[in-house]
């Protein structure tokens, strides 16, 4: 069975690295977008499976590239994570009202990671 795929947008090399480890050691094929401007292109050019991206990045903020994926006919229905700082009621809605599915804070516990995942997409 093909590994599921998973893109990763951060603007942070360090985190993108731990998100990577983390999901590759779990069996999951990890591709690391810099940026919202880079998760876009990358994600026209391929289908994943599950996106994980964070909120403040230079260019397209997380929420900017959830709204543009949802309006593309691949990504409808596509789970989309938000793994960032932002832990504010305000928005965790706007999140959830722009596509996303969840909400990961930072710093996260690669194993609680790991199982939403795994809930998300097996």
């Amino acid at each position: 069975m093909a590994k599921k795929k998973i893109l990763t947008v951060d603007d942070s090399g360090s985190l993108r690295q731990m998100v990577v480890f983390s999901l590759s050691a779990a069996g999951y094929e990890v591709v690391e977008a810099v940026d919202g401007n880079d998760g876009l292109n990358k994600a026209r050019r391929e289908k994943y499976d599950l996106i994980l991206t964070d909120q403040n990045m230079p260019g397209m903020d997380g929420i900017a590239l959830i709204r543009t994926l949802r309006r593309l006919p691949n990504y409808q229905t596509v789970p989309i994570l938000m793994l960032t700082t932002e832990a504010s009621a305000e928005m965790k809605t706007r999140g959830r009202l722009a596509g996303a599915n969840g909400w990961l804070v930072k710093p996260f516990d690669p194993q609680r990671l790991i199982e939403v995942v795994k809930k998300v997409i097996g």
